[in-house]
């Protein structure tokens, strides 16, 4: 089921006992030798112990320079399930800090983790995944995954993964998209996360959204919307009960009807009445967004026909607590009392 949650508990056949740490300045490069030991149970001994000893970040650079990020590499193509799992696990902290992101790209480490996708095991795609969204954290981490042309793979498992996946999965493409859209849309996702609208969860319905909003900033991407009916559904999230939600799905809209084409299928979609419905929301970034997806509609003839009688809703937000509200509704007004 899409829906099942990933547990992080090891087998029931696997001794969790982990290895005794060596004092001072010897453990981390006899843990080192241990992750390349021959025998299964040592190897995994040192991976647990591991995971908690880089957990103080001042132990992840001597862990690089002694080796580690070469071993847990090599460690990813482990046939025990076991040790795949906390491999990755131990990856996904190294990512965490500048130095081991770095490492990541020193030691190509992206292609070896991006096999793991497909994975038997939920748990080891997971922290796959995670690894590498924290990768994209910083940009040439993000770059890095770009150039191994991972956009197009990673599109292709949004549509099969588990939903906690999927979340981890749209971040990674959130970033790689501020980079490169044109490979995204080749492989089809504004398809894809048009479909991901009508998702039952709203924190994917939040990322899917947002991710239309970075796909469409080309003008390639702003057409492909229009051409697979993208806005209908964004139209209908402006009124979803998650402010994350509606405020993503107000900045989409917003990208997206920049192009004439784009604001005549937002009006067609009556998108109007439903964003000015969302001036007064609780939320800044929903007013915010609503404001400047009301502003580009208000350049179409009929846009701005239908948005004179609700320009006192709109006045109202020139003493609105946050000043990026207050400056787009100043140039809202001003475009949509605009005469020739």
């Amino acid at each position: 089921m899409a829906t099942t949650r990933i547990s992080a508990r090891l087998p029931p056949n696997i001794d969790p006992t982990k290895a005794p740490l060596a004092y001072g300045d010897r453990a981390l490069p006899k843990l080192n030798r241990e992750l390349n030991d021959k025998e299964l149970i040592t190897r995994q001994r040192a991976l647990m112990t591991l995971c908690d000893y880089l957990h103080d970040p001042e132990h992840i650079a001597e862990a690089l320079r002694v080796g580690c990020a070469e071993s847990l590499k090599a460690l990813l193509t482990d046939p025990d399930g076991t040790v795949r799992h906390k491999a990755t696990e131990v990856l996904y902290i190294i990512a965490g800090h500048n130095i081991g992101r770095d490492a990541f790209l020193h030691f190509s480490i992206i292609i070896p983790l991006s096999r793991l996708f497909n994975d038997e095991l939920a748990i080891v795609r997971r922290n796959a995944h995670m690894a590498l969204e924290m990768l994209c954290h910083f940009t040439p981490g993000a770059e890095g995954v770009v150039e191994a042309s991972l956009i197009p793979t990673l599109v292709d498992k949004l549509k099969v993964e588990l939903d906690e996946i999927k979340e981890y999965i749209l971040d990674t493409l959130h970033f790689c998209l501020v980079l490169e859209q044109i490979q995204a849309l080749i492989a089809g996702a504004m398809e894809v996360f048009t479909d991901l609208l009508n998702h039952e969860s709203p924190v994917i319905r939040a990322k899917a959204a947002r991710d239309i909003m970075d796909l469409s900033v080309p003008l390639d991407g702003k057409n492909k919307a229009c051409e697979v009916n993208t806005l209908p559904p964004l139209v209908t999230l402006l009124g979803d009960a998650s402010p994350e939600v509606r405020a993503k799905a107000a900045g989409a809209i917003m990208t997206i009807t920049i192009t004439t084409q784009g604001k005549y299928k937002a009006i067609q979609a009556m998108a109007i009445p439903k964003l000015v419905n969302l001036v007064n929301d609780k939320t800044s970034e929903v007013r915010l967004n609503a404001i400047k997806a009301i502003t580009t509609l208000s350049e179409a003839p009929e846009g701005r026909q239908a948005l004179l009688e609700n320009v006192s809703t709109i006045e109202k937000r020139l003493e609105d607590e946050s000043p990026a509200v207050v400056k787009a509704a100043e140039i809202a007004v001003k475009v949509i009392t605009w005469k020739p």
